[in-house]
């Protein structure tokens, strides 16, 4: 019996731990990515409240840089263009964050121990990097294209304008841009149930 109960408890913490990395099913409508993920709406909310980054605006970066998943690494980079030769870059997780950015969101927020495999780490860190891009280049925290080239290019490269040689990327902004205005719809459409007392999810 306490063999059974053991087994019972292990394959239900492997279900949740599963649960809680896997990437929701139905990735273009925002209420059922918070409806699969009961905890994620709060932790978009609370970075929200705190930074001033709408939540559409945050969604709509993440699921640029990694489709929701939480363990997303750069793409391999090769010598001769077929032998291996480690990755293009240190970017991980949801938000695909470099390791000197992600210290320097740790040493400046204050947020010890945060992890970019994380989402309400990461969610914070979206707000945080928002805000400071407002604070030292002018953006609306609203305003999901520039949000996302000086997230991209970081606030130096925004402030050169290195995207003006980027033809791709002024496309990829124009589509998290589009994406965050439909997410922004959407959670309009489900937000009082998403803020309910009652969750049932």
């Amino acid at each position: 019996m306490m063999i059974t109960m053991q087994r019972m408890l292990i394959a239900a913490t492997l279900l949740l731990a599963a649960c809680a990395t896997t990437p929701p099913r139905h990735l273009d409508n925002s209420c059922s990515i918070f409806r699969e993920k009961s905890d994620w709406y709060d932790d978009a909310k609370d970075s929200f409240d705190k930074w001033g980054v709408p939540v559409h605006v945050q969604l709509a970066i993440i699921w640029q840089e990694s489709r929701f998943r939480s363990q997303a690494k750069a793409p391999n980079d090769t010598l001769l263009g077929f032998i291996p030769w480690g990755r293009k870059s240190s970017a991980y997780g949801y938000a695909q964050v470099k390791d000197s950015t992600w210290d320097w969101y740790i040493e400046k927020s204050g947020n010890w121990g945060a992890d970019r495999d994380d989402f309400e780490d990461v969610t914070d860190f979206i707000g945080w990097y928002g805000n400071m891009s407002h604070k030292t280049l002018g953006i609306s925290k609203w305003d999901a294209y520039n949000q996302y080239l000086a997230y991209h290019e970081g606030h130096g490269g925004f402030t050169r304008k290195t995207y003006l040689k980027k033809r791709w990327l002024i496309g990829v902004a124009r589509k998290v841009k589009r994406r965050a205005e439909r997410y922004r719809a959407q959670i309009a459409a489900c937000k009082d149930e998403l803020e309910s007392s009652w969750w049932p999810f």
